[in-house]
């Protein structure tokens, strides 16, 4: 397992949010570029990116930042999520040096999209499975659905994914710990691999994740932010659990 940092984007500064909601956004850097190459320093070996704008408009906003990141991150991966929802966008970003797109609601509400650009570039795709519950949410968080995270995972069998990301939204960027049962849920219905985000707080949601992942090894790793950014969390002491 890897710990990856969290770098999410609204309106060209590196924020948090809480369970998604814009209005509770902290600001943490103002030069997405540069925080990138914190975590790189750090021993990070693989940065998650969210264009926040991006999820709730639809398309990509903060492409200057993200092209900042990818200009100081050198050869480590860079996963870039929000607004991406057609097969031109992903083909421009998997283009510009982005390793994995995510593809959270074009997913849900396109068929046959996220199959279409897993086919079109195998394991440079990872969908993104963002619940309340049992339920998906769509559109950056603020759209509820009647489709199921089993359905889902039942639907996506077959693609050539490069992972899932699973995020409890209720537990993300509350510092309350990971939802642990339904990560669990989530292992137990994929052969994907599996990247758990939501909730991480400290050391102690790291060492379950790491024994979690010696049941199922598809658990390749876990994304932090907020925890990351208050201090509540030191990278390289994570980092050392899950490859112990």
């Amino acid at each position: 397992m890897i710990l990856i940092p969290a770098i999410d984007l609204h309106e060209g500064n590196c924020v948090q949010l809480q369970r998604g909601e814009l209005s509770s956004a902290t600001k943490y850097a103002s030069d997405a570029g540069e925080l990138a190459k914190h975590w790189v320093d750090q021993g990070a070996e693989r940065l998650h990116v969210v264009d926040l704008d991006g999820a709730f408009q639809g398309h990509s906003v903060n492409s200057k930042s993200v092209e900042k990141i990818l200009t100081n991150v050198g050869d480590i991966p860079v996963q870039l999520g929000g607004g991406v929802r057609t097969l031109s966008n992903a083909s421009y970003w998997l283009n510009q040096g982005i390793s994995q797109v995510i593809i959270g609601t074009s997913a849900i509400e396109s068929q046959g999209f996220l199959e279409e650009v897993a086919d079109e570039y195998p394991n440079q795709v990872i969908l993104g499975l963002d619940a309340r519950g049992e339920f998906v949410s769509t559109r950056g968080w603020q759209m509820d659905t009647t489709v199921t995270v089993s359905k889902t995972l039942a639907e996506i069998a077959e693609y050539s994914l490069y992972a899932i990301v699973f995020t409890d939204i209720e537990q993300d960027g509350m510092l309350t710990g990971v939802n642990i049962e339904a990560t669990i849920s989530v292992l137990g219905r994929t052969t994907h691999s599996v990247i758990a985000s939501g909730g991480v707080q400290d050391l102690t949601d790291v060492r379950q994740l790491h024994e979690l992942s010696s049941n199922y090894p598809h658990l390749i790793g876990a994304i932090s932010g907020t925890a990351l950014y208050e201090n509540r969390l030191n990278f390289k002491s994570a980092q050392n659990i899950f490859v112990s």
